[in-house]
């Protein structure tokens, strides 16, 4: 029995190192949700991103820019892991390219999201086979992102050019997955190395129809391509040369882009998902009862019902609650202060000290007094590593000022309440260009939520009732306040010609909003500590 326990506790402590580490993880990595036009309920075009890892959290809008002829770009490694826009500590210089005449100012996030054109970018790591990575090649994955949001204006055009990128110059980096939005379509872009022979790429993309919606959260998704329908897909030429050259294709059976070159999910089943995906299209779509037992899951579906900024929201901090794989589902207490649930008083209730984020060294606790629930690792869409994380919407009946937005929130998604920045802004608080993965500073933004919400999660079942209420004020805030943005852009607009008012304008708002944010979680932290003044 005692060898079974330190068995259970060596397990789950396992399970969860990926969880708590801070290197190239899938189980860390991230979730990307998009929805076509059609199927959100304000006919936006969304994607969306959780950057889940020790990533920085620093973020900034980079000007629009003209250059001389000859100029050449600098492609880096590194900028991952700065602490502010200026530092170039671990970055190193992979090659050069050829610069453009002129560069649209983009959103310069861990892994770049937005320029000023609508363009938009989700991401995640799926990795796929370790033998197809080749370092030589130029390009990382978020160097790529910074490039094409400095050049493109579409997603078509976004991804024909990475394609000739990694042609031309090698793509160094793992699997990876964007979702690539305009005002019109998103598509899923996936790429892989060419493997340690040949400094190239392959890769796959596949356009989510406009009246649907797809997920990846590291697993690679496309399957079959067809080349010939250009409307739906497009694929580097060689994606099936260089599948069946590695023998990962044997050139007989129909060809499948996700079993070529990923083989399965992270965690060795073969399949195109995993329960991340399972639970977001279950969710939007549970008329169609998708099976975690299937080999296959589509890439995208419809919804039985429209898809807002809200729903997305939601899916990105959730920790499956209410579900068979909700961890604090399992620790119930009797029910001593007689405290009400829906219309009856149960005699157990979840205890209040119960939360989703438990650590690994609390989860082998529980699995040492017999709890099974703490022995199988589940990876959860909300996660407390996160650094931030986007929704970002693109509306094709307005103009480049107000037509993209994007919901950022600061750490934990399932925690931190989201503040808008508009394609028209130019400029964020000073707060939120130096990370807070490096140190506790309070001159950065990341750690005013952070502290609040990991004060939170001691006693969860109380501070929830606080916490979510002020999350969900400021996300119905900002919604509500997009007419009143409008009408004082389009009033500056009438009086003066001067766009930098305009600018000045959304600049300020978005410091306005954060600031309120930032106030609000402030006072939360204050009243956890004297709620908490005889122990947690």
């Amino acid at each position: 029995m005692k060898r079974n326990i330190l068995l259970i506790i060596c397990l789950s402590a396992l399970q969860l190192a990926a969880q708590e580490g801070l290197e190239d993880s899938e189980r860390l990595s991230c979730t990307s949700i998009a929805v076509g036009r059609l199927a959100s309920t304000d006919g936006s075009v969304i994607t969306s991103h959780t950057c889940d890892s020790w990533y920085r959290t620093w973020m900034q809008w980079v000007p629009a820019a003209d250059y001389p002829r000859d100029t050449i770009m600098s492609i880096y490694n590194g900028r991952l892991h700065t602490e502010n826009p200026l530092s170039m500590q671990g970055v190193t210089v992979k090659g050069e390219i050829p610069q453009v005449a002129h560069t649209y100012r983009f959103l310069d996030t861990a892994y770049p999201c937005l320029n000023e054109k609508r363009l938009g970018i989700g991401e995640t790591t799926i990795s796929g086979r370790k033998e197809l990575r080749n370092k030589d090649g130029m390009f990382v994955i978020e160097e790529l992102q910074r490039v094409v949001l400095q050049r493109c204006t579409s997603a078509r055009e976004a991804i024909r050019l990475m394609g000739e990128l990694i042609k031309k110059y090698g793509y160094g980096d793992g699997g990876e997955c964007l979702t690539i939005a305009d005002t019109a379509e998103v598509w899923l872009f996936e790429v892989f190395g060419e493997g340690p022979k040949h400094v190239g790429g392959v890769w796959a993309a596949q356009r989510i129809p406009d009246d649907e919606v797809a997920v990846s959260a590291n697993v690679c998704r496309i399957g079959q391509i067809d080349t010939a329908d250009s409307d739906r897909f497009m694929a580097s030429d060689n994606v099936r040369s260089v599948a069946k050259k590695l023998g990962l294709w044997d050139g007989k059976e129909e060809f499948s882009f996700w079993k070529a070159y990923s083989g399965g999910n992270y965690v060795d089943e073969p399949k195109n998902f995993s329960i991340r995906e399972w639970f977001v299209l279950n969710t939007l779509a549970p008329s169609l009862h998708l099976s975690m037992d299937a080999e296959e899951l589509p890439v995208s579906v419809r919804p039985d019902h429209k898809v807002s900024v809200e729903d997305v929201s939601h899916l990105l901090g959730s920790y499956y609650e209410g579900t068979q794989y909700d961890y604090t589902q399992h620790l119930k207490v009797p029910n001593t202060k007689k405290i009400t649930v829906g219309d009856s008083i149960p005699e157990m209730i979840v205890s209040p000290v119960a939360n989703p984020w438990m650590r690994s060294d609390e989860q082998a606790l529980f699995a040492a007094k017999g709890d099974s629930t703490f022995q199988t690792w589940i990876r959860f869409i909300g996660v407390p590593q996160c650094a931030y994380s986007t929704v970002i919407q693109l509306f094709g009946n307005s103009d480049d000022t107000l037509g993209g937005i994007v919901w950022m929130a600061l750490d934990n998604p399932g925690e931190s309440p989201r503040f808008p920045i508009y394609t028209g802004s130019t400029q964020l608080p000073k707060m939120c260009e130096i990370c807070g993965n490096h140190s506790y500073r309070d001159d950065c933004a990341l750690w005013h939520f952070r502290r609040t919400n990991k004060l939170a999660t001691v006693r969860w079942g109380t501070c929830r009732k606080t916490l979510e209420p002020a999350r969900e004020h400021y996300l119905l805030k900002g919604l509500q306040e997009k007419t009143f943005v409008a009408e004082n852009v389009n009033r500056i607009c009438r009086e003066s010609d001067d766009d930098e008012q305009v600018h000045q304008f959304l600049n300020d708002y978005t410091a306005d909003f954060l600031g309120a944010a930032i106030f609000r979680w402030d006072e939360l932290y204050r009243t956890y500590w004297r709620q908490f003044w005889s122990g947690f």
